[in-house]
């Protein structure tokens, strides 16, 4: 537990920085956020394009931004909507915490334990390269798992209900993450993804 201090403890021990701050809100406002995103986002099942097969997960997601930022992957494109309200909050108080912007966030919804994420960078072009992610987390409490590109290594953390971790440096390029699956887990989670898009992928990406 840590609720809004400076601390952090960088979870990686080579190739990248994963500062995890743990909790940095109340569990009221961390609940408070749940309930508000959960009724105020626009949730949609993520889609995405293997081997020429389309496929839509049970996971939804969102995606939001300063504009209209075109968000590339899994062969599947995304356009950014307005800010929340509570988004926006959000917004400031990462900020704030990390001494960083952002321009755009992507949210994910796991109904329960059987919905998670596999292996993957977040590399695109449209991120920049040593791009900084704020991941604010909701919710039920889910094991996050990083994988070294190179030596295999894993390095495993839960991340709590009204916490921080932020991925930073050469993270994307020597590390992997994931959410592994669960059948412990029947509660949902929401996790948000402050990201920078780069300005010029609005403009070139058709």
């Amino acid at each position: 537990m840590n609720l809004l201090n400076d601390e952090f403890v960088n979870v990686l021990n080579r190739d990248g920085e994963a500062n995890y701050y743990g909790k940095i809100m109340t569990a009221s406002e961390a609940n408070t956020y749940y309930d508000l995103l959960l009724k105020n986002i626009n949730w949609k099942n993520d889609e995405a394009f293997y081997h020429g097969k389309h496929i839509v997960t049970k996971r939804k997601v969102a995606w939001y931004g300063d504009q209209g930022f075109l968000y590339t992957y899994s062969n599947t494109t995304k356009q950014a909507l307005p800010w929340t309200e509570e988004l926006i909050d959000l917004k400031i108080k990462i900020e704030l915490i990390t001494n960083s912007t952002f321009n755009s966030c992507l949210l994910n919804l796991y109904h329960d334990g059987n919905e998670g994420m596999i292996w993957h960078s977040d590399d695109e072009r449209s991120l920049g390269k040593n791009t900084v992610i704020a991941s604010v987390s909701f919710g039920a409490e889910r094991k996050f798992s990083f994988k070294h590109k190179s030596t295999k290594k894993t390095i495993s953390l839960l991340l709590e209900n009204g916490s921080l971790l932020l991925m930073k440096g050469d993270t994307q390029s020597n590390w992997l993450h994931s959410l592994p699956l669960s059948s412990k887990i029947n509660h949902p989670r929401i996790n948000l993804t402050f990201r920078t898009i780069m300005e010029q992928s609005f403009h070139d990406t058709k």
